[in-house]
């Protein structure tokens, strides 16, 4: 649908995006843990001063959990020109999202093998929810936590048994990894605990808990309710949203035309949407009107 040159053009892998996108996600995290961290004012009352404290309780946890969109892109090796900076940016922006950076490139890329596909698709190891009290579940990001702590339990084993998209090979590299990202975790939480001040809680733990939520609300849409065939035009939704979202998500909104092309740059994908936009099943409707016609008839999001 896209044409050779336009898609050579597109294709193309420039730093300078990245690094306004990063830079732009770390300010945002910058600003919340100083927002989050700010002692009493005198000059602002109470209720003021808390109010200020939650917005910065809640652009912190936004920042931590949408870390997994830059670990996302830079695992694709597309957000930088370099392949060495995107894993390094991956392999960080994986440990503030509670990811392993390692172990998801791989199994992104069956996702993207098997879009949606039952049986088949890493994303839909843990059914999909098929009535209210699921998805509100879903949404509280409680069995994401679940999954996350027993996968990284297997990982740090260097069990990934039933797991495919780990080959033989990766095994000693991807268990590694982890390691290397618990170690990191260990080292905090033994400062937190040093100093008595419980950091890594209030700094990481709890923000990241509070962010979940919007992260699982906006990924519950990329999939859900879409077709289980394997044309990318209806196994998946593009959802127009308003600019901040859409700058904290790398630009995932653009998701047909991710899954149609995934060598495009993030910041190529909205005008790949100017092209491909006439073609596309599941777009037009943004992210509330979505989810009210999950909430009308959750079981649209179970699989046949």
């Amino acid at each position: 649908m896209l044409s050779g040159p336009l898609l050579q053009r597109l294709n193309e892998r420039r730093d300078g995006p990245g690094w306004r996108q990063l830079s732009f996600h770390l300010t945002l995290l910058a600003a919340g843990a100083l927002l989050w961290a700010c002692p009493p004012l005198p000059a602002v009352p109470t209720p003021a001063f808390w109010a200020l404290r939650l917005v910065g309780l809640l652009l912190l946890g936004w920042g931590l959990a949408f870390g997994f969109c830059a670990m996302h892109e830079c695992g694709h090796r597309t957000a930088f020109a370099s392949k060495g900076l995107n894993d390094a940016v991956a392999w960080w922006a994986g440990l503030l999202s509670f990811y392993n950076s390692d172990y998801y490139r791989r199994y992104h890329q069956w996702h993207h093998r098997f879009t949606h596909q039952p049986g088949l698709d890493p994303e839909l190891e843990q059914a999909p929810p098929s009535n209210l009290a699921g998805y509100l579940l879903e949404l509280s990001g409680l069995p994401w936590w679940m999954g996350k702590i027993q996968g990284h339990t297997a990982g740090l084993r260097g069990d990934f048994g039933g797991r495919p998209y780990i080959p033989a090979e990766a095994v000693a590299a991807v268990t590694r990894s982890i390691r290397l990202q618990f170690a990191v975790y260990a080292v905090l939480l033994a400062a937190s605990l040093w100093q008595t001040n419980g950091a890594l809680f209030w700094f990481w733990l709890l923000p990241l808990a509070v962010g979940q939520p919007l992260l699982r609300f906006v990924l519950m849409a990329e999939h859900g309710g879409c077709s289980t065939g394997t044309d990318g035009l209806s196994n998946t939704r593009t959802t127009p949203t308003l600019p901040p979202l859409r700058w904290l998500m790398w630009d995932m909104p653009f998701h047909v035309e991710h899954h149609l092309y995934p060598s495009l740059p993030f910041h190529a994908l909205a005008e790949a949407h100017g092209h491909l936009a006439p073609h596309l099943v599941h777009t037009g409707q943004g992210y509330l009107a979505v989810h009210r016609s999950f909430l009308r008839d959750p079981a649209r999001l179970a699989l046949p």
